[in-house]
């Protein structure tokens, strides 16, 4: 290599090594000098406090409304959005058989689910789920959830939605209102799990809290509130769950409560029971896991809801 290609080449390597110690200079100077502070990020003054991301969440609203027409339930009106959808398989009875689904494949804190549905005069309608609702494991706040039905004159509404898992630390908040005109009829049921039988959970810090309102032209009807935290007397107690790790509640509204109540009786486990007031026939059941407990809920709701059975999707 000649002599002045050499001479350049150390000047050079020379200054680029003078150059990186000056720059390892400035960022110990910099490191010194911010000991203990987070660093700030792209877009924020130095300085200012760092705010948490916002994280995305699930947002779905569903209506339907249906109608009679040629003696058989038809829909009159259908809207959805996000994360609700709305399908309506063909069914072998009268009435009309909508499935709610939530594409977002289960909620968390945050997240929000609405449903509305209204039966029109003289109609059938049955509302339920493809499959069990997961409530996932909340970073902050609740999942909501929200139904409000109404059903006009001498209609019959089935609320049939498949069981809600609660995971560990899951926190719903969940809402049912119900309004009926005069000679309409109604089966609700809500049926939860606490955790997966198969994996050995019991989500022993999920909360829970469920509000029922159901009016008869506008005059309450019933109501009732359901609180589950994580303190382990609520698990225990015999005046509570007891220990089962699966509880539902069907409520049937209807002027033949009464005759059909021994009818319930003789389906019911030993963990169940039944009770009627006035036109109100009100079950609740207890079970050690989500199998015992459909068990025990699927021959009740054959026998109190319209069609004469479960919906079909409950049988897959």
């Amino acid at each position: 290599m000649p002599k002045i290609w050499a001479s350049r080449r150390r000047d050079y390597d020379l200054d680029f090594r003078a150059k990186i110690a000056d720059d390892i200079a400035v960022i110990d100077a910099l490191q010194i000098s911010s000991i203990g502070a987070a660093p700030a990020p792209m877009g924020t003054a130095a300085g200012a406090p760092a705010e948490a991301p916002a994280l995305q969440r699930a947002r779905g609203e569903g209506r339907l409304t249906a109608t009679l027409r040629d003696g058989r339930t038809r829909i009159a009106g259908l809207y959805q959005e996000g994360c609700a959808k709305i399908r309506l398989p063909n069914t072998h009875h009268r009435g009309l058989e909508a499935v709610l689904m939530n594409t977002a494949g289960g909620l968390t804190g945050g997240d929000q689910l609405r449903w509305r549905a209204t039966a029109g005069a003289g109609t059938r309608l049955a509302l339920t789920t493809p499959a069990c609702e997961r409530i996932y494991r909340s970073l902050g706040g609740d999942a909501v959830v929200e139904t409000r039905l109404a059903a006009e004159a001498g209609a019959h509404l089935d609320w049939l939605p498949q069981e809600t898992i609660l995971f560990e630390a899951a926190r719903l908040d969940r809402r049912l209102e119900v309004d009926l005109a005069d000679g309409a009829t109604l089966t609700a049921v809500e049926a939860v799990l606490l955790g997966r039988e198969a994996m050995g959970e019991a989500a022993t810090t999920a909360r829970l809290r469920e509000h029922w309102r159901i009016r008869r032209n506008g005059r309450l009807l019933h109501a009732e509130a359901t609180e589950l935290c994580g303190d382990p007397c609520e698990r225990a107690a015999a005046s509570l769950l007891d220990g089962a790790l699966a509880f539902a509640t069907v409520l049937h509204v209807s002027p033949l409560a009464e005759r059909r109540l021994a009818a319930v009786r003789a389906l019911l486990p030993a963990s169940g029971g039944a009770s009627v007031a006035g036109e109100r026939l009100t079950v609740r059941l207890l079970a050690a896991s989500g199998l015992a407990l459909r068990r025990s809920l699927s021959p009740i709701i054959a026998l109190l809801a319209d069609a004469g059975g479960v919906p079909r999707l409950w049988s897959l």
